[in-house]
């Protein structure tokens, strides 16, 4: 039969409330000191969790328009004399060496201007060849309206997204006026070079930033207008995103002269450095609560210890040692720190795993939205509970509480037991 140590028991009843005032009140900073530790606990999974999940999303809405990574040709050096698109089967072919790549398609990378009645719109342009565009994003599951292949060479069409299309005024089968920034001089001075297309899609990736600023045209009809003003290359998609750094730094090693590679997190390295910085000083801040709970557990064992010296002394006289005593206090705030925690973490984890209901009947009840789209890079609060950061908050709460139990329970060990019923 299992022997539990006596030193449990008695750390046990003293985190209940005994009959008197003081013991109730004593109880009372107890479990204050559980509800912090919960509540921060709790704030913590669920902000990280959040925050999880809206760079998750955001870089996976972003990487359905944006590719993996890209390959450029630089000027100088010794590089190449002919445009990457002219060869971009090649390129492709060359970088499926590798067993991560997916797939390839040329693009063309502009900034352009879109005019529709009185209305201007800043754009960025991208000339993609439909059918190996397929390869290396999802834009063609995002087409609200018409088509992506309805962007054939030399037909000027234009795939728009949803909010430029209404902040234009314009859908299907209308007509815009596109303007390129690098233009023609003449005797009669400088004209922008500009173009009619007609809308043939309407695209929504989620990503208010995309769809209020991007149109898509065919690769062909890109270079024709831009000519020298854009930057162009090769796209690739490749098996896990998160191996795009490593994969592009290998296919480095193999492109011809004169190529470079470019993957995703470098091109976007600015935001997702802002976002990881941000992440971790808002565990630093919240690890706070459960830092300032942890305080009043060490508060209200000092006042259990203070209160309890008449037992203290009974207990030394019958034989118990001061590590004993000391262990009876360290047991006792423990056992408020593992049910703080535990409670925290359950309660915590439930709101994660839910907050994609819970949000939307709080701004149902409310009558308010949280995240506008026209504010944020998205509209709905999302979530991505991690069992690495459900653990180290875990770990950290229960470090800070044991840290919380030293003291105290020390001072306890060094109470003399003559001197304390003498005054009793």
């Amino acid at each position: 039969m299992l022997k539990i140590p006596y030193e449990f028991w008695v750390g046990w009843r003293y985190t209940r409330a005994g009959r008197g005032r003081r013991d109730r009140f004593i109880s009372f900073i107890a479990a204050s000191s559980m509800a912090g530790i919960a509540l921060g606990v709790a704030a913590l999974i669920v902000v990280l969790s959040v925050m999880n999940g809206f760079q998750k999303e955001v870089r996976d809405r972003m990487l359905s328009v944006l590719p993996h990574i890209e390959l450029f040709a630089y000027s100088g050096g010794g590089g190449p004399a002919v445009d990457p698109v002219s060869q971009w089967q090649s390129l492709v072919a060359l970088a499926k060496r590798n067993p991560e790549v997916q797939g390839g398609a040329p693009f063309v990378a502009a900034q352009g201007m879109l005019a529709r009645d009185q209305v201007l719109r800043g754009v960025q342009v991208r000339g993609i060849d439909p059918k190996a565009e397929r390869d290396v994003s999802g834009l063609a599951g995002q087409i609200k309206r018409g088509s992506l292949d309805a962007l054939v060479p030399g037909s000027f069409g234009v795939v728009l997204g949803r909010a430029l299309a209404d902040g234009l005024g314009v859908t299907e089968n209308d007509t815009v006026l596109m303007m390129a920034p690098q233009g023609s001089v003449s005797p009669a001075g400088f004209s922008p070079r500009m173009r009619q297309f007609t809308v043939v899609g309407i695209f929504e990736a989620g990503h208010y930033e995309y769809d209020s600023g991007m149109a898509f045209i065919n690769v062909d009809d890109a270079q024709r207008l831009f000519r020298d003003s854009g930057s162009s290359g090769v796209r690739l998609r490749i098996t896990d995103m998160l191996e795009a750094p490593q994969v592009a730094r290998q296919l480095a090693q193999t492109l011809p002269q004169g190529y470079m590679a470019s993957d995703w997190s470098r091109n976007n390295r600015t935001w997702f450095a802002a976002v990881q910085t941000e992440k971790r000083m808002m565990f630093l801040i919240l690890t706070l609560i459960v830092a300032v709970a942890a305080f009043n557990l060490l508060s209200s064992l000092v006042m259990t210890v203070n209160d309890k010296q008449s037992d203290i002394a009974i207990l030394r006289t019958l034989g118990a040692s001061p590590g004993a005593v000391a262990r009876i206090f360290v047991i006792q705030g423990a056992l408020i720190g593992i049910i703080g925690t535990v409670i925290g973490v359950g309660g915590g984890a439930l709101i994660a795993f839910n907050i994609d209901v819970i949000v939307p009947a709080i701004e149902s009840a409310l009558g308010i939205q949280f995240l506008p789209k026209e504010i944020y890079l998205i509209s709905k609060l999302p979530s991505d509970p991690q069992m690495r950061d459900i653990i180290t908050i875990g770990v950290v709460s229960l470090v800070l509480s044991f840290a919380a139990t030293l003291y105290p329970s020390w001072r306890a060990s060094r109470l003399q037991p003559a001197e304390v019923l003498r005054h009793d």
